[in-house]
């Protein structure tokens, strides 16, 4: 635990001024009760005494002080606590090479199969949208409450040539800050279409902590390296600088593999070293799923960091009310011991 105004623990030293003011007081009321000509008199007519109740009440008054004090110098504890992620894009993989059996049935069943999965064991809080991306990337689901909308869309996967990368994290941030203005036309092929003297200015992004952005996340499932489109690394420094995290999966075969497509033989090799600095960059975590049933334990791996994340969060408001609670059944107990409030 760590506390942002240490300086205000140094009234922590009142405490034990209290203590001997406490047993100063015993003291003297000792010594008055021992002036009456018969202390046996007095202990007849008072009757049993207090005991070690009469201790109670002042040392949870006690307790309550110090809990009171240490808010004061407002504390913080690392927690795990429901996490704020707002809305998640899957952003997946639909090029030619997902048709490999190595994860059985293919990588593409299987990658559907995780990710529905993944999409039913999330909270019903959650908006998930979903990109798929080959040569050029796709919006086939924007961000929604609905789990059947997500799973119909990740059943549409249909697959193509190319794996551009950098294009399904761009468009997955221009799904989440579509207000941001980015240029897609590097995605689309399109050729970027001069302002007109209507249009908005470009809106100015200023770069956040890099993670700090707890709305949303991005997932990125591939099986391959980067054949066309924007560099990745381009794609997660825009990511980073809005402060959103990139989950990367590497699914298929590592050393890689020739594999057919439409008339088209072309060799598959899983770039790991770019999807761990994509991860590492967005202050994510990268996974590699070697089989379906790795697949299937990383997205529930990954779903349970997104509903519940650990971090340093402020408990200043625990300590109050504990200490206001205290008091409270400090003064309860004097009453109903004592009939007076202390």
């Amino acid at each position: 635990m760590t506390f942002q105004w240490q300086e205000l623990l140094w009234l922590l030293l009142l405490l034990p001024a209290l203590v001997l003011l406490y047993l100063w007081l015993l003291h003297r009321r000792k010594k008055t009760a021992v002036r009456f000509a018969s202390v046996a008199l007095v202990k007849q007519a008072l009757g049993k005494g207090p005991g070690w109740r009469r201790h109670v009440p002042p040392l949870l008054l006690l307790t309550a002080l110090t809990a009171l004090l240490l808010a004061t110098a407002r504390p913080m504890a690392v927690l795990k606590l429901p996490s704020n992620q707002e809305t998640i894009i899957l952003a997946m993989d639909v090029s030619g090479s997902m048709r490999a059996a190595d994860v059985q049935p293919n990588r593409l069943v299987a990658s559907q199969e995780a990710a529905k999965t993944f999409v039913a064991g999330l909270p019903r809080s959650v908006r998930i949208g979903v990109v798929s991306f080959a040569g050029t990337a796709a919006v086939v689901q924007a961000p929604t409450f609905s789990r059947e909308d997500v799973v119909a869309a990740i059943d549409r996967f249909q697959l193509q040539r190319g794996t551009a990368i950098g294009s399904g994290i761009v468009l997955s941030l221009a799904t989440l800050f579509p207000e941001d203005g980015i240029d897609l036309s590097q995605i689309t092929g399109a050729r970027a279409m001069p302002p007109s003297p209507g249009d908005k200015p470009k809106k100015v992004i200023t770069p956040v902590e890099p993670g700090s952005y707890s709305s949303a996340a991005i997932i990125l499932l591939t099986d391959g390296q980067r054949t066309t489109g924007p560099d990745p690394m381009e794609a997660a420094k825009m990511a980073a600088e809005r402060g959103v995290r990139v989950y990367t999966v590497g699914i298929g075969t590592k050393n890689g593999e020739i594999i057919g497509f439409e008339g088209w033989s072309m060799r598959v090799r899983l770039d790991e070293e770019t999807l761990k600095s994509i991860a590492a960059f967005t202050r994510a975590n990268y996974f590699y799923a070697g089989t379906a049933e790795d697949l299937k334990q990383v997205y529930h791996g990954l779903s349970s960091r997104l509903v519940v994340e650990t971090k340093e969060t402020e408990v200043t408001a625990l300590f109050a009310a504990v200490g206001a609670a205290i008091a409270v059944l400090a003064a309860g107990l004097s009453v109903w011991w004592f009939g007076r409030v202390m």
